[in-house]
């Protein structure tokens, strides 16, 4: 199938992990690194949405303090993980890194940045302890986010 998630056996995967999902080299020779951050296990848990918003604007706000590479940090509908585009080829330590610096900012922040109906469309979808709980969760796992099945 065309969509690399797509082709990924989901029931052999073991969460919380990071893994490069995709590595994409522009006409002009620049690239892009897509990374699957997977909190929740496949067809097993999921993530609830208002926490799911809150830790993308979250992210989204925080990582850009630790790196001017962040492209986009994007929920999956299934509500498993998110994808994190970087500019440039990056190790996976480095965006643990990156990652675990972040969430240690969500889980220090006093508020979900943009949480209100000028900034967002959904304003009122939000919960910044669980967006906390959820980071917290991962953060603990660190030691295995760089094994990605069982």
């Amino acid at each position: 199938m065309n969509v690399e998630s797509f082709n990924l056996d989901h029931r052999t995967v073991v969460a919380p992990y990071i893994r490069l999902a995709d590595l994409k080299e522009l006409p002009h020779g620049d690239v892009i690194s897509k990374f699957d951050v997977r909190f929740t296990q496949p067809n097993v848990g999921h993530l609830e949405m208002d926490a799911v918003h809150s830790l993308e604007h979250l992210f989204a706000e925080h990582s850009r303090n630790h790196s001017g590479r962040v492209l986009d940090f994007s929920p999956m509908g299934c509500q498993t993980g998110f994808y994190l585009m970087l500019e440039g080829r990056w190790e996976l330590e480095d965006v643990a890194e990156l990652v675990a610096a972040t969430l240690t900012d969500v889980v220090g922040a006093d508020e979900v940045p943009a949480a209100n109906e000028v900034q967002c469309g959904w304003g009122a979808n939000h919960t910044l302890t669980g967006a906390q709980e959820v980071a917290r969760t991962f953060l603990a796992a660190r030691d295995e986010w760089s094994s990605v099945t069982a």
